[in-house]
Formats: C-alpha cells, sequence, structure tokens
C-alpha cells in the first residue's frame, strides 16, 4: 500500500511536468508530451477532467497553432484534441473555447493525408457533440465547402461532411439547399462505398428528407436507383448498417407515403427491427425508437407488428432483469403505439399481465422511463370495454400516477397527466378514488401552473373527471377548482386552455337540471366568462365548446334560458350583429351544429316565453339566417334547421 501512495503521488508532481513540456520549444520533447497525455485520456473520463481543469487543452491548441510543417506534431496535437472531445461535451467546449477549431479546419488542406485524416477525425469527434459549431448551407461557401469534404477521396474527410449534414441541417431551408444535385448524387454513390460511408450516408440522407415531401421525390427521383439502394442495405452484413437503412425507409415513408408501400418491405421493417431488438449492445437500445417511428399512428402496421407477435417479443425482452434505462424506455414507448388504436393489441397487452410491469414503471429511477410508463398505461387505457370495468381505476395504479404528479421533470408530469385524463374518464363508480389518493387537489394545483402544457393537461383531466359524474363528485370537484380559478380558465391566454375549460363546464351543467345551477354561482361569473369569450374566440373549437355549454343550459328552467338569451343577444345598440350570427355562418360545420342546438333548446314550443325569444330571434335576423340553411351541405345541420324551423313554425300560431 505505500508504494502505491508513493506512485500516486508521483503521478501528481508529474502531471504540471507535463503540461511544461507541451509548451517546449523542443519537437522532440512536445511529441512525447502530446503522445503521453493522448495515451492517459483515452476512454478515460475523469483524466479528461483532471487534464482540463490544469488548462491541458490550450496548451495543446498552442501545439497545433505552432506546428507549422511539422507533420507528426500536427497529426498528435489534432489526435489529442480530438480524443478530449470525443463523447464530452466539455471537452468540446473547452477546445472550441481555445479557438483551435479553425485550425483543425486548416488540416483538411495541408499536402501531407495523414495530417488530413487526423484532423477531420478530430473535427468528427467534435461533430459528435451538440456544441459543435453550425454550417449555414444558405450561403454559397458553406455549401461549396461541404461539396468539397463530400468529394475527396479521403474516406475520414466525407464522413465529416456527413457528420456536418448531421449536426447542421435543421430547418426546410436547409433541406432544399441541401437537395443540391452534387450533394444528393454524391450521398448516393456513398451508399456503394465502405461501411463507414455507407452509415454516414443514411444518416445524412434520412436528415435531409425528413419531413419534406420535396426532398424525398428529389432524392427518389433524380439519384437512379436510390430507394433501391437503401432497401437492399436493409440485408447488409452489418447490424448498424441494417438499422440506418432501416431509418431512412422510414423517414422517407412518414414523409411521404406515397412510397414504399409494398406490403413486403413493410414486413421486412418490422422484422428487421424486431430482431435488433435482440442486440445487446446499442443497437439493441435504438432499434425500439425506429419502431416506434414506423407504426406511429398508422394502424395497418401495427396490425402487421402485432400479427407478427410483437407485443410477446416485447413482452419477452420486459422480462430480463436490468434492462438499460433507454431500451426499456424505448419498448415502452413501442407497446404505447402498438396499443394506441386497436382493442386485439390491448387485449393481448392485459392478458400478459404487462399492466404489471408498466405500472412498476412508473417508480423507475430514470425520469424517460417514468415518463414513457405513463404514455404506454395513457394507450392501453383506452380500451372502453377495460375502462367501464374499472380496471384502471385501482390504487395499485392511481397512488403512483399521483405521485407523479409531483415530479421534478416537467415532461414526466405531462406524461402522467395524459394517463390520468384516460383513467379517471372511467364510467363506472370508482371516480372518488382520484379523490381519496390526492389527485383532485394536485389537478387543480397545477391547473394555476404557470406552463401553459400542464394546465392545458391538468384540465384536460379535470374535464374528464368531471365527464358524467354525479352531483357529489360535481360538487366537490367546483368547490376544489371554484368559479374564480375556472372563470379565469376561460379567460386564459393560450386558446387550447380555453377550450379545455369550457369543455369542463359543459360536462359540469350536463345531466339534470340541478347541473345547470352550477354557473350561476357567485353572481354568474362562470356564464359572463363564456359569453365573454364567445364574442372573442380566436379559434371554431372555442366557439363549439361554449355554444354547447349555453346549449345545455338553455335545456334547463326559464330562468336559465332567459339567461343564456341576454348571453347571445346583449342589450346594445354599437350596430354589431350577434355572434351566434357568426356562428351559424361559419365554414366549420361542427360550429354551425352546436350554434342550432342552442337555438332548439331555446325555443321548444312547450316552454312558456318560446314564443317572445322567437321574435327576439327573428328581430336579430337569426330566424331569416337559419332559413337559408336548409340546404346545408351537412347532412347533420339539415336536420338541426329542420327541428328549429318547426319549432318556430309552431310558436306563431
Amino acid at each position: 500500500m505505500p508504494t502505491s501512495a508513493t506512485a500516486s503521488s508521483s503521478h501528481r508532481r508529474a502531471t504540471p511536468d507535463l503540461l511544461v513540456r507541451l509548451g517546449s520549444t523542443d519537437p522532440e520533447v512536445k511529441l512525447r508530451a502530446l503522445r503521453e497525455v493522448k495515451n492517459q485520456i483515452i476512454g478515460n473520463r475523469t483524466k479528461k477532467l483532471s487534464f482540463l481543469k490544469l488548462g491541458a487543452v490550450p496548451a495543446v491548441a498552442a501545439a497545433l497553432a505552432q506546428a507549422q510543417a511539422q507533420a507528426e506534431l500536427l497529426v498528435q496535437s489534432a489526435a489529442v484534441l480530438g480524443s478530449f472531445a470525443c463523447g464530452f461535451d466539455a471537452g468540446v467546449r473547452a477546445v472550441l473555447d481555445a479557438g483551435a477549431f479553425p485550425n483543425l479546419i486548416n488540416l483538411l488542406s495541408y499536402p501531407d493525408e495523414k495530417v488530413v485524416d487526423a484532423g477531420a477525425r478530430s473535427l468528427k469527434m467534435i461533430y459528435q457533440s451538440k456544441l459543435a459549431p453550425k454550417y449555414d448551407f444558405l450561403k454559397e461557401k458553406s455549401l461549396g465547402f461541404l461539396l468539397s469534404l463530400l468529394n475527396s477521396k479521403n474516406e475520414t474527410v466525407t464522413g465529416l461532411g456527413a457528420s456536418i449534414i448531421i449536426h447542421s441541417c435543421e430547418t426546410v431551408a436547409e433541406q432544399n439547399a441541401l437537395c443540391h444535385p452534387g450533394v444528393l448524387k454524391k450521398l448516393n454513390s456513398l451508399l456503394e462505398g465502405s461501411s463507414s460511408q455507407k452509415d454516414a450516408s443514411l444518416e445524412s440522407l434520412a436528415t435531409i428528407i425528413k419531413n419534406n415531401p420535396e426532398a424525398a421525390s428529389k432524392f427518389v427521383s433524380e439519384c437512379g436507383r436510390a430507394l433501391s439502394s437503401v432497401i437492399d442495405l436493409t440485408k447488409d452484413r452489418y447490424p448498424r448498417t441494417r438499422l440506418l437503412a432501416c431509418t431512412c425507409l422510414i423517414v422517407i415513408r412518414n414523409t411521404s407515403p406515397c412510397y414504399l408501400q409494398d406490403i413486403g418491405i413493410k414486413t421486412k421493417l418490422v422484422h428487421l427491427l424486431l430482431e435488433l431488438l435482440d442486440d445487446p449492445g446499442q443497437l439493441g437500445e435504438d432499434s425500439p425508437f425506429a419502431f416506434s417511428s414506423l407504426i406511429a399512428q398508422k394502424e395497418d402496421l401495427q396490425r402487421l407488428a402485432f400479427e407478427e407477435n410483437a407485443i410477446d417479443k416485447l413482452y419477452n425482452h420486459l422480462q430480463k432483469d436490468s434492462l438499460p434505462p433507454r431500451r426499456f424506455q424505448g419498448i415502452l414507448l413501442v407497446l404505447a403505439d402498438l396499443c394506441s388504436k386497436l382493442e386485439s393489441c390491448r387485449s393481448r397487452f392485459l392478458s400478459l399481465k404487462m399492466l404489471d410491469l408498466v405500472t412498476n414503471a412508473l417508480t423507475h429511477d430514470n425520469a424517460d422511463v417514468r415518463a414513457a410508463a405513463c404514455i404506454c398505461l395513457k394507450s392501453v387505457s383506452r380500451s372502453i370495454k377495460n375502462l367501464s370495468a374499472g380496471r384502471f381505476m385501482n390504487e395499485m395504479i392511481v397512488t403512483p400516477l399521483v405521485q407523479l404528479l409531483h415530479d421534478p421533470s416537467t415532461s414526466v408530469q405531462v406524461a402522467a397527466l395524459g394517463a390520468v385524463s384516460n383513467i379517471v374518464v372511467d364510467f363506472a363508480i370508482h371516480k372518488s378514488l382520484i379523490v381519496k389518493c390526492g389527485g383532485l387537489k394536485v389537478l387543480v394545483q397545477l391547473s394555476k401552473s404557470m406552463d401553459a402544457t400542464l394546465r392545458l393537461n391538468a384540465l384536460w383531466a379535470l374535464k374528464n373527471l368531471m365527464f358524467l359524474a354525479d352531483n357529489v363528485c360535481k360538487e366537490g370537484i367546483l368547490l376544489e377548482l371554484t368559479t374564480p380559478l375556472l372563470s379565469s380558465l376561460i379567460c386564459d391566454p393560450e386558446p387550447s386552455v380555453q377550450e379545455q375549460a369550457l369543455a369542463l363546464v359543459r360536462n359540469l351543467v350536463d345531466g339534470c337540471i340541478n347541473s345547470v345551477e352550477y354557473v350561476f354561482a357567485d353572481d354568474g361569473i362562470l356564464l359572463d366568462a363564456i359569453g365573454r369569450q364567445l364574442r372573442s374566440a380566436s379559434k371554431a373549437e372555442i366557439g363549439i365548446q361554449g355554444m354547447y355549454v349555453l346549449g345545455n343550459i338553455a335545456s334547463g328552467n326559464e330562468f336559465h334560458k332567459e339567461a343564456v338569451m341576454h348571453q347571445l343577444l346583449p342589450q346594445v345598440n354599437d350596430g354589431d350583429c350577434s355572434f351566434i350570427l357568426k356562428y351559424l355562418q361559419n365554414n366549420d360545420s361542427r360550429l354551425r351544429t352546436a350554434a342550432i342546438w342552442a337555438i332548439i333548446n331555446l325555443t321548444f314550443p312547450s316552454s312558456p316565453g318560446a314564443s317572445s325569444r322567437v321574435v327576439k330571434l327573428r328581430n336579430a335576423d337569426i330566424v331569416s339566417q337559419i332559413k337559408t340553411m336548409v340546404k346545408d351541405p351537412c347532412v347533420d345541420v339539415q336536420l338541426r334547421v329542420s327541428t328549429a324551423l318547426g319549432h318556430f313554425g309552431a310558436s306563431s300560431t
């Protein structure tokens, strides 16, 4: 042990000496120092950090700048800088701060191929980080530089060009600039190159094409058998190339669904991605995310994956001990996509008792896993059959979900709110459980959040909790939420929050006549807030929810009906027409339907005040507007118009 301690002390003394040697004027001394630093820091983050604190990076950057025509010094300096940058953002930042980046770029035009290669390798390490400088491909100079890299005979340099594309191409304009024939054709030719060139090309093409139909079309139409080349690479001997080829094909298909419609290719992609899940390393962690991208929102591919026993295979992976967090997250997201639309997938999921595994994942140490578990639970709980049976409304699920509403990660909170929103719909009698577990208080608290996404999702959950609730439950929710808070949410700056707040009130007043009374509490501030929003609604969905609220209120007694009339036809003489007239003329048939429903409920002939209300509606040109809608293009509107006209006729006799 004493010997070990002495050796450690000796090493600590040697480190500053190493920095002195890096600044030596003797090229041989400097070269040995560079090699020594490189050997110590390769693959060792602790050593990298230690040398960073001692200021080694500026010393190496200075050695690079001063090396001039000394090729070996240039090679070693570049290699050390690349080692600092490799997988280590602090190292990348230090290299950039030391001003080494321009000197590394200059190495690419050096006459010695070893120097060029070393410079390109170091720059590739930098471009693995988000901190790397971005190139503006809208500038001709940047595009010309990129083409020079891609056209290089040096494989590392062409790989650097691909890395720059992957890192820098972010906008549609940049994608379109990179659709330059020289870029696409070169990337296409690299599909026939070495393994590293194939991989670099596939990643670059996916970056250029993603969500850009024009780019996808140019690649497919202007590059010969480009699409066939990518399909062929799904059979490559190297698993990474196969995965990247799958990813590229998925990007093309998601961007332009007209391509890759063949069932054989779809089946091949499902097979390959399920096979790559078995890889014990990085590929096994990446493949679930590619699989998720393949099947998300696509019922035909979800059905195909189900027929290929995807759920059973994913279940087998979840049975393994100590799954890496990223792999666990990816598998949960794939399960969420599979169960998002098909009841057959949800039934298989539940029959395998996977719900227990997902529930346990709600308390995982990793935030991404917790969020993915919530997303999975949200998809599975879309099963109306199991919701109505109260299968998800039990303490084993509700308690950890409510706890996640306090999670320090906003993304976990949002995902948990999504799951809660589905579960609390619960058509049975279990809604009180969410209150018992403290969920109602947290939802109300989150509805006050400064984060609009949290406010929106909290309201969504409260709206669903209110759905088909009995009066006791409604009173409990409103008591916690309070009418002043709900009124302020109806007038929230965010239109999506306004919409959900109105939808919550719509569920509140739905049902027996006693439910209507809730909007008249606190001097009717809720009803006034609804009227204000309907007069200034920024989108049709707000008008739709608001009009259904008024329609539900108008189904009440005479007092309720007259209160709605006051909102529809306020006593003003400013020459403005009523908002309901605008809604009846709106292009959205859903809004027209909602507006007519309110009129129908106001004018039931059996109501004592129906005749006087029809007169007021006629004077406001609403009756004449409805008469013009007899041949409305929407059948549902036509039916409601017919009913309304019948009421008008009966009230006139």
